[in-house]
């Protein structure tokens, strides 16, 4: 297996209101078979009905009640670009389950969940630095295992 991620796909309780939120956050995407695709820079981003995801899996549906045990993470330029898009995501629907703040690790971070719950890091590291078109690079830890 080549080591990269094609598409993030999420399983939603309710496409439209999914749909609405993220496009209220700048995304725009295309709708196709009740299913809609947004492209996320080099990945593919992609909600899709949570009982269906689940099927298609070859797993049984279940509640979509508490932590899933993943977030995905957007990191960005700076702190005010954090701070901006805490205030989006709560115009948008979304829930700040983390204030933004200086971490034990020492950059700027924040979190919120999607209205099904999906939860989301957002960051400011000047350690991942982001290249121009928002792509980011992991660093060499070398040797701080």
């Amino acid at each position: 297996m080549e080591q990269r991620i094609t598409l993030i796909t999420l399983g939603v309780s309710d496409l439209a209101r999914s749909k609405a939120f993220y496009e209220a956050l700048g995304w725009r995407g295309q709708e196709v078979a009740e299913t809609v695709f947004f492209q996320a820079g080099g990945l593919g981003f992609v909600l899709w009905s949570r009982d269906e995801l689940a099927r298609d899996c070859g797993l049984e549906p279940t509640s979509a009640s508490g932590f899933g045990g993943i977030a995905l993470a957007h990191n960005v330029r700076s702190e005010a670009e954090v701070d901006a898009l805490l205030a989006a995501v709560e115009r948008a629907g979304g829930n700040v389950t983390k204030p933004a703040a200086v971490n034990a690790i020492g950059f700027y971070s924040s979190a919120f969940t999607d209205p099904d719950g999906h939860a989301w890091e957002v960051a400011h590291n000047p350690g991942f630095p982001l290249a121009e078109d928002g792509s980011v690079t992991i660093p060499d830890f070398g040797g701080l295992a």
